[in-house]
């Protein structure tokens, strides 16, 4: 994959952490322990498929910039390496230059 590439895939990606995010804020205090349907946050824009998981699992997730929830097979073993494993998601964190880009468009960071 060219670095080119490479940028694309993050920028794609942080958009459906920004996406994520929204669905986040729509949430009632005390879903915190109810499963919720949040996008995939793979690279393919064309992907709608969800994650379900916690609030708290989410948040999880966003302790770091680096990381994307995913639904299993959407990672790219090349840029990204699997840190977690749940029921139905995993958690990949963005390597390298991917990773630089994933922080940098964070928008917590």
């Amino acid at each position: 994959m060219s670095e080119e590439t490479e940028r694309r895939v993050a920028r794609n990606e942080a958009l459906l952490r920004e996406v994520n995010e929204g669905i986040e804020r729509g949430r009632w205090p005390g879903d915190d322990n109810r499963s919720l349907k949040f996008r995939c946050e793979c690279s393919n824009l064309d992907c709608v498929d969800t994650v379900p998981m916690t609030r708290g699992e989410y948040e999880q997730v966003r302790s770091s910039g680096r990381r994307f929830a995913l639904r299993p097979g959407h990672e790219l073993p090349e840029y990204e390496k699997i840190v977690e494993t749940g029921d139905g998601y995993i958690v990949i964190e963005k390597q390298d230059d991917a990773g630089k880009i994933a922080e940098q468009l964070d928008p917590r960071g």
